[in-house]
């Protein structure tokens, strides 16, 4: 009730009298929908989704109208997904972890350090074959996928150096709380701790955790540099945002509404991107300005890592769909 309550004061009807050429008024219905996004204002997510509502606007000539509800005004992700699944948020963008639960096969994204660039990761997602395999997996859930923006990869933060394999041992890592997520840093000797991401900060500055991993954006956003020495670019995961809308919704529209969303979609992914890369070399910057210090990896200890992950590639392979497993690591496993 709450989300359709929303929905009622969210979708608003102007009427706007305007002079024809032929002397008598018309009338321009706008509705305005909501996006919910569980990120602050000041990340590449909320650019995704204001990028989005900007181009919506632009193409339909001001009919089409998105609000955007950003640090979890409308709900969690959880909430969220559930929401647009029920068609009371038409429009959500966030991160591809939390959706594991939903749409199990999504957690092709979690095999860790599978890319060795950012450009890697998006060229894998773009693949036609890919993007039908995976937009399949949202439609059986009950959405549509209308794209994938990033944030660049996932790194960790420590208060420890890490230049070894033997260096993350013991280490009270905050994860988001993902089965992957949790069995990759086992396997690497470390001691993940799920935790409510509101919580992490305090977590880092009370000793409660000793490390966490998000990408550059959300470490600078959140201030979480200010409590750890050191960035350790893990790079273990692409931080894939997904922009995502109700299958009941968008069959509900009509072919040309449709498109719109599409092409929309299609720019702001675009935008969202260039953004991304733009803003990471300020993140690093930022970060190593206020003393923090950020360790790249080495290639043997990369190279330790992936073979420590073997058993997480295998898990995932037992419980996504074959195809999308094969399209996803061709040319990348062996």
């Amino acid at each position: 009730m709450k989300f359709k309550r929303i929905i009622a004061l969210s979708t608003i009807f102007i009427s706007a009298l305007s002079l024809c050429s032929c002397g008598k008024s018309s009338e321009v219905q706008t509705y305005a929908w909501p996006l919910g996004t569980s990120s602050p204002e000041d990340t590449v997510t909320q650019i995704y989704a204001e990028k989005f509502a900007e181009e919506v606007y632009r193409l339909s000539d001001g009919q089409m109208v998105i609000q955007v509800y950003p640090n979890s005004v409308l709900g969690g992700d959880r909430e969220l997904l559930e929401s647009c699944k029920d068609g009371d948020i038409p429009f959500v963008v966030q991160n591809t972890a939390p959706q594991v639960t939903f749409l199990p096969d999504v957690a092709i994204f979690d095999m860790p350090c599978m890319f060795g660039t950012i450009d890697e990761v998006r060229k894998k997602v773009d693949d036609p074959d890919f993007m039908s395999e995976i937009s399949a997996v949202y439609e059986k859930g009950g959405y549509q996928l209308l794209g994938y923006a990033d944030q660049g990869f996932r790194v960790m933060t420590t208060n420890k150096p890490v230049k070894t394999i033997n260096d993350f041992k013991g280490q009270k890592i905050r994860t988001m709380e993902n089965s992957y997520h949790l069995d990759f840093w086992k396997a690497l000797s470390a001691s993940p701790t799920p935790m409510t991401f509101s919580e992490v900060y305090i977590g880092l500055q009370q000793g409660t955790i000793d490390a966490q991993e998000n990408p550059y954006e959300v470490i600078v956003s959140n201030r979480l540099y200010e409590q750890q020495d050191y960035v350790v670019e893990t790079n273990h995961l692409p931080h894939l945002i997904s922009l995502i809308v109700s299958e009941e919704f968008m069959k509900d529209k009509t072919p040309e509404e449709q498109e719109i969303l599409r092409e929309a979609a299609k720019t702001a992914t675009k935008y969202a991107r260039e953004q991304s890369d733009a803003r990471i070399a300020s993140r690093i910057a930022t970060i190593e300005e206020s003393g923090t210090q950020v360790i790249p990896l080495s290639d043997e200890l990369r190279s330790q890592i992936q073979d420590a992950a073997v058993p997480i590639y295998k898990n995932i392979k037992e419980h996504v769909d074959p195809n999308l497993y094969d399209i996803y690591t061709k040319g990348i496993l062996k």
